[in-house]
């Protein structure tokens, strides 16, 4: 995982390779309340999509729906190389005639099921989710029983301890890892090289036409790119299409790059400082378990299960409540105005800006400023239940629960010890 530089597990790794096929990684999304179905303006959706990403499902039913993106709502962005079930929502949906639009797409969103639709007063909001429950298949195993041995053990251990918080590298793209990269430049206030990380910067592993399209924006010709850009490079072509109209008007600057940025989907736009915060939260994750992940140190910002901060209890009562996981230690998503700790655990914080020749107030982003952030503290440790693995024939089957917002891949990244994607 991207600059996650520490292990809490002591076990030897089993090895092993995931996502073979989608059907090797199955996750399903564990709704926070029971929501009283049967009438209502809203349309909830239970899916099951295979290969692609949230996003692109929900702009695929607005496209073929004829209505802005803005209405549909989901919980939680779940696993492009996966096999994923979980609800969205599309609001404002009044009359039986609307909704048989919604059902007669039933069967035409690309490797995407229907297998609910419901009607509900309530819609769905971003975040409106217990966690996810994940079935995953590890192949490639020397000792399969020795392995399920291991895992289990190292699963006890998280179970009682929790589970490093770090961020998975779908945060930051894989394999054209970049988004934490497009992120710095935009705090770094180079919004054209952003743009150009973006569209631009070719990588080996991706197709001969997405690479030639690519080399082509980086001679300048950006009429030629669009033409070579392939139409599943929604995206690229998105800001593209921006680009071009604004050569129309006059040269490209700041503004025209700019722009583009703001062309995308809300989500993605914000996913590119985001990803750099990721990056460099893993970095301080990584400092500050070496203090003990489960343990209390003077000097931590401790939040609660609801991630209100807790100011009125003494250092015994705070260690009860971690080991009762009612409280985490935390660690910062760098921006403006998130506080750092105090002693030795504020001087591992700062000490990861210090590495980045960054200050706080860089992440303002001046030039976009929709896309700067005053920072959060997140915990550093995130909880695993109902963690077991099994033997198969194709390998070690792990079965796990985690809290919204984490990556099953911190968990498996303990019990294979090696390089998970």
């Amino acid at each position: 995982m991207l600059n996650a530089q520490t292990y809490v597990t002591k076990e030897k790794g089993i090895g092993g390779t995931i996502r073979n096929s989608y059907e090797d990684f199955y996750v399903e999304e564990i709704p926070s309340e029971s929501i009283e179905f049967g009438e209502g303006p809203n349309i909830w959706i239970w899916i099951e999509k295979v290969g692609r990403t949230t996003l692109d499902v929900l702009m695929d039913i607005s496209r073929d729906l004829h209505i802005s993106r803005k209405r549909m709502g989901f919980a939680g962005m779940k696993d492009k190389r996966a096999v994923t079930r979980q609800w969205i929502c599309i609001s404002n949906i009044d009359s039986d005639e609307q909704l048989d639009q919604i059902l007669a797409l039933k069967d035409r969103i690309r490797n995407t099921e229907f297998l609910k639709v419901e009607r509900a007063r309530k819609k769905l909001r971003m975040g409106q989710l217990i966690g996810n429950k994940f079935k995953i298949l590890i192949r490639d195993i020397e000792d399969i029983d020795s392995g399920v041995e291991i895992a289990n053990n190292v699963f006890k251990t998280l179970e009682r301890t929790g589970v490093p918080n770090y961020f998975g590298w779908q945060r930051f793209g894989k394999p054209r890892t970049n988004t934490h990269k497009i992120g710095k430049a935009l705090v770094e206030n180079d919004i054209k090289e952003a743009v150009r990380l973006y569209i631009g910067n070719p990588y080996s592993g991706e197709n001969e036409e997405v690479q030639i399209a690519r080399a082509a924006y980086d001679t300048g010709d950006i009429e030629k790119t669009y033409e070579l850009m392939p139409n599943g490079m929604r995206y690229e072509r998105i800001m593209l299409r921006e680009l071009l109209s604004q050569l129309k008007k006059r040269e490209l600057d700041e503004i025209s790059y700019m722009k583009s940025i703001y062309a995308l989907p809300k989500p993605l736009q914000r996913m590119f400082v985001n990803a750099y915060q990721s990056y460099l939260f893993n970095k301080a994750v990584s400092n500050r378990i070496k203090l003990g992940i489960d343990k209390y140190v003077d000097g931590d910002i401790v939040i609660d299960k609801e991630e209100h901060w807790i100011h009125d209890k003494t250092p015994e009562e705070l260690q009860i409540m971690i080991d009762n996981f009612e409280a985490s230690p935390t660690s910062p998503l760098f921006g403006t105005k998130v506080p750092l700790g105090e002693g030795k655990v504020g001087e591992l914080e700062q000490k990861v800006l210090d590495d980045e020749g960054l200050k706080k107030e860089d992440f303002e982003c001046p030039k976009t400023p929709k896309l700067g952030s005053h920072g959060i503290r997140r915990a550093m440790r995130f909880k695993l239940w109902d963690a077991k693995a099994t033997a198969t024939d194709e390998g070690i089957l792990t079965e796990f629960s985690i809290t919204k917002g984490s990556y099953a891949t911190s968990v498996l990244r303990e019990v294979m010890k090696n390089e998970v994607v």
